[in-house]
């Protein structure tokens, strides 16, 4: 069974840090890209980050950029994403999704339950 949980959201306030994990299982980790979507409320689903786990390259939105990392631990089969210097704004739940092409530009197949994220002013 493919499958991917997150854990790590949370309430936190602006200004803190949170760590998010995308757990993965049922298919080969290496062959996938692994991006993060969250989508606030009223609003679109956006990605706003991903990583390759063939090559390692990774993507960001200038939203998150210099705030946001995200790194893979392959032998965990886990993505991380760590989250500094949270804004209200970045209020939303938080889901990760896998791309069979390991390439952060093409279709997102596999997706998490989410985790919320809240970040108090």
């Amino acid at each position: 069974e493919v499958q991917l949980v997150e854990s790590g959201g949370g309430l936190v306030q602006a200004g803190g840090s949170l760590r998010l994990s995308c757990a993965a299982s049922g298919f080969t980790f290496e062959d996938y890209a692994i991006g993060w979507f969250r989508q606030a409320p009223g609003k679109e689903r956006e990605v706003f980050s991903c990583i390759s786990l063939s090559d390692g390259s990774t993507y960001y939105s200038d939203s998150v950029k210099g705030r946001f990392t995200i790194s893979s631990d392959n032998a965990k089969n886990t993505v991380y994403l760590q989250m500094n210097s949270l804004k209200p704004e970045d209020t939303a739940i938080y889901y990760c999704a896998g791309e069979p092409m390991s390439s952060c530009a093409e279709e997102y197949v596999y997706w998490g339950q989410g985790t919320q994220v809240t970040v108090s002013s």
